[in-house]
């Protein structure tokens, strides 16, 4: 126990989310052995509460019932009580919200409430609970009593139930596999119909109310749309992408995405703003605007580049984790306003455009009391109104949000998760340099080479990934995601800007899945190591959820290292898990965009472009390119000697100016020596 009697076992701790709690009155352990043998020693169940230090709901449950003295003393009497941070322990919460899910028959979430055997078999699991009985929910403490009570009166019965359980959480998986000749492009097809389907043709995103970007299904979309010559799909994209950048889901003053919509109109948003949702989406507008030129996507692919190495880069170089819905002990506080006070802030002129421009002349569209900014009429549209030029119109609007986020940035702000996690750093890492590869943003470039190399520095040891940073701390196995994200990552990165050393980084990520990860019997990749710690379930995910699904990138990204190298392995490896979760695929399409994008390259390898020449010509070619969506294509600019290039990288300086040498698979086209050439080329489809 800590040296201070007032504080539990999490103050020993380095998870933001865990310290949270140590001063709860709660015995509270974290998740390992100490816990798991008093368990065993005293026959006692376990109570697992599993969240993350943005979670609004998590802290309204830890006010409410684990900072409360008597609902403590319960929790102890009763219960091992562990603590998990999910955002550290993504193998437990896997686990566990799979439980919910096959106890429940709908989705778990967070705070998940879990209550165990002794041997980690979950038996009752549920979300939120209230402190006393509302909502059709019962009280937490009635909850706690009836569920010692079962366990007392069942112990025995449900430590065998264990086996059941776990051949149901085998049956989630795929049983059937497919051998690579049956993988058909129909799938493909389905996939694109299926999603259109679902999408808002008026507000654009998928469904209803609560909203999510779903950025890994819109990239798919929108690459099959490019591939199928489909306007429709592609235009159901780019509707979502601009409702998302007018709406309140995206941050207006300070740049950078929330959550998720409340509603199907992208109003009003939770408002914790995650690391791994802003990556992914600053990739998406920054191919948007190459399809478009759309001004309003470089500006949000700008704000938010700029607020995440603004506001979530650390001085080592890695990314933070994310930052609270809440602050002052209210969901939103620090984003909302009232009319008056935008007003006192502004010049008269100023308050006319913002506004008309962000809806403060209508009623209050935050539980009726404030307002969340929002674009509620287009700039040009507001200028007419006024009797004003546009670009009098911009600069006033411009002038107002800098006062505006000066005057938010005084207030108390929401907390900011310090940790940094390998696999978000990565998501982020491949989003920022896509952006600096499409814009020509040296900073930005910048800014992805520092979180890499902080994390091959300090979180790379003996040859493997560690998973978690904080406080100078590097801990915790890596998993699939961290592996699987940070090698999709590099690749990026090398056609950014190459650099050997990244390369060799990259090869060594492969190894490390093949090695450490992939089910040599039956294809695919588990979600943790061969040598980590025995749990519950040992998933290997094929679902893609708020981040994408391990096996996709894995899958993605060894087949693009694959092309870049030669290495036949990482192809087979990649076809291996693709056959290992096709059946799937063709049963559950939506949610499976990862996996579809991987089946969509091996199916239509990219053709890869190998540029050679003058540095600075180089340069200007990858410059162009660049700004051309072509999901299609790997373009790289090796630098050095051709001897000490792998094979397919290989291709010899040209005497003056560049080379430009085309492949795709086994089969290349003589060198072309001019950009419309090239373009002709990937254009013309010669190789095939």
């Amino acid at each position: 126990m800590p040296a201070d009697p007032a504080l539990n076992r999490l103050a020993r701790e380095t998870s933001p989310y865990l310290l949270q709690h140590a001063a709860n009155p709660v015995d509270w352990y974290p998740w390992g052995p100490e816990a798991l043998e008093r368990a065993r020693a005293e026959r006692k169940p376990i109570l697992l509460s599993i969240g993350y230090s943005a979670c609004h709901w998590c802290h309204v449950m830890a006010h409410e019932s684990f900072e409360d003295p008597a609902v403590a003393a319960v929790m102890n009497r009763l219960f091992v009580n562990i603590k998990v941070d999910r955002e550290e322990r993504p193998d437990i919460d896997h686990i566990y919200q799979t439980a919910h899910l096959l106890f429940n028959r709908r989705p778990g979430g967070w705070p998940l409430t879990a209550f165990l055997t002794p041997e980690q078999v979950p038996f009752f699991v549920g979300t939120y609970f209230p402190k006393t009985t509302r909502h059709g929910l019962p009280g937490f403490v009635q909850l706690l009593e009836r569920v010692a009570a079962y366990y007392a009166e069942h112990a025995e019965e449900l430590a065998q139930r264990g086996a059941q359980i776990q051949a149901a959480f085998r049956q989630l998986e795929p049983e059937e596999t497919a051998a690579a000749d049956a993988f058909s492009s129909i799938l493909l097809d389905v996939a694109l119909d299926t999603l259109k389907a679902n999408m808002d043709r008026e507000q654009g995103g998928f469904g209803t109310a609560p909203k999510f970007p779903h950025p890994g299904d819109l990239n798919f979309v929108l690459r099959r749309a490019a591939a199928a010559g489909d306007d429709d799909a592609r235009e159901l994209v780019l509707l979502t992408l601009r409702k998302m950048a007018e709406g309140g889901i995206y941050d207006h003053l300070g740049g950078g995405f929330y959550r998720y919509a409340v509603d199907a109109t992208w109003t009003i948003p939770h408002f914790e703003k995650m690391l791994y949702d802003n990556g992914p989406l600053l990739r998406l507008y920054a191919d948007a605007w190459c399809l478009t030129r759309d001004a309003r996507f470089a500006e949000v692919v700008r704000e938010t580049a700029a607020w995440a190495m603004r506001e979530m880069q650390a001085p080592e170089g890695g990314y933070y984790a994310s930052i609270d819905a809440d602050s002052e002990g209210e969901e939103g506080r620090y984003y909302l306003w009232s009319p008056a006070q935008v007003a006192a802030l502004l010049s008269d002129a100023e308050y006319d455009v913002a506004s008309k421009y962000y809806g403060l002349d209508l009623p209050a569209n935050f539980e009726d009391r404030a307002w969340h900014l929002r674009v509620m009429q287009p700039l040009e549209q507001v200028a007419r109104r006024l009797d004003l030029d546009p670009s009098t119109c911009a600069s006033r609007l411009a002038s107002a949000r800098a006062k505006l986020l000066a005057t938010r940035e005084t207030r108390v702000r929401p907390g900011r998760d310090e940790k940094i996690l390998t696999s978000w750093n990565a998501l982020m890492i491949e989003g920022m340099a896509h952006a600096a590869s499409v814009f020509g943003e040296p900073a930005w470039l910048a800014s992805a080479r520092r979180a890499l190399d902080f994390i091959r520095s300090t979180l790379w040891r003996d040859g493997r990934l560690l998973a978690a940073y904080k406080d100078g701390r590097a801990h915790l196995n890596a998993y699939l995601d961290d592996y699987a994200f940070l090698l999709a990552a590099v690749v990026e990165l090398l056609q950014t800007d190459y650099r050997s050393e990244d390369l060799e980084f990259g090869r060594a990520l492969a190894e490390g899945l093949l090695e450490h990860f992939e089910d040599e019997a039956r294809g695919g990749f588990y979600f943790t190591s061969h040598d980590h710690e025995a749990l519950f379930h040992r998933p290997k995910p094929m679902h893609d959820s708020a981040m994408p699904a391990g096996n996709g990138i894995a899958a993605f990204a060894l087949q693009r290292l694959g092309h870049l190298t030669g290495e036949t392995r990482y192809l087979d490896a990649a076809a291996r898990a693709l056959g290992a979760f096709y059946r799937y695929m063709e049963e559950q399409p939506v949610g499976c965009a990862s996996l579809l994008m991987a089946l969509e390259e091996h199916l239509t390898p990219p053709s890869l472009v190998v540029l050679r020449g003058d540095a600075a010509a180089v340069a200007a070619w990858q410059a162009e390119f660049a700004r051309e969506y072509r999901p299609e294509t790997l373009m790289l600019a090796p630098r050095g000697e051709t001897q000490a290039l792998p094979p397919a990288l290989a291709q010899p300086l040209p005497e003056a100016g560049v080379a430009a040498y085309v492949c795709r698979g086994m089969t290349c086209l003589a060198p072309v020596a001019s950009p419309e050439s090239l373009r002709a080329v990937l254009q013309s489809g010669q190789i095939q």
